[in-house]
């Protein structure tokens, strides 16, 4: 998965969509994952990271992951490429 390329995202979590001139904020953990999808991190490295950073136990981790990606999804702020 990867962040759109038009996608504006400030180190204090705001980010702009400028093709449908959304806005959205987030929290300091979106921001951890937005970067490292940024990075082109596979999902299972984003998550260990999560694990370790945030003291997480699998589950919640995959959880909160795979919850936050799929708002993602929903506002088209990241592809499957």
């Amino acid at each position: 998965m990867k962040v759109r390329k038009n996608i504006a995202i400030s180190e204090n979590g705001f980010i702009f969509n400028p093709l449908t001139g959304d806005s959205f904020s987030v929290n300091e953990t979106g921001v951890f994952i937005l970067q490292k999808l940024k990075e082109e991190e596979t999902i299972e490295a984003i998550l260990q990271s999560l694990m370790d950073e945030y003291e997480l136990d699998t589950y919640t981790a995959e959880k909160d992951l795979n919850d936050f990606l799929s708002m993602l999804k929903s506002y088209q702020l990241i592809t499957n490429d």
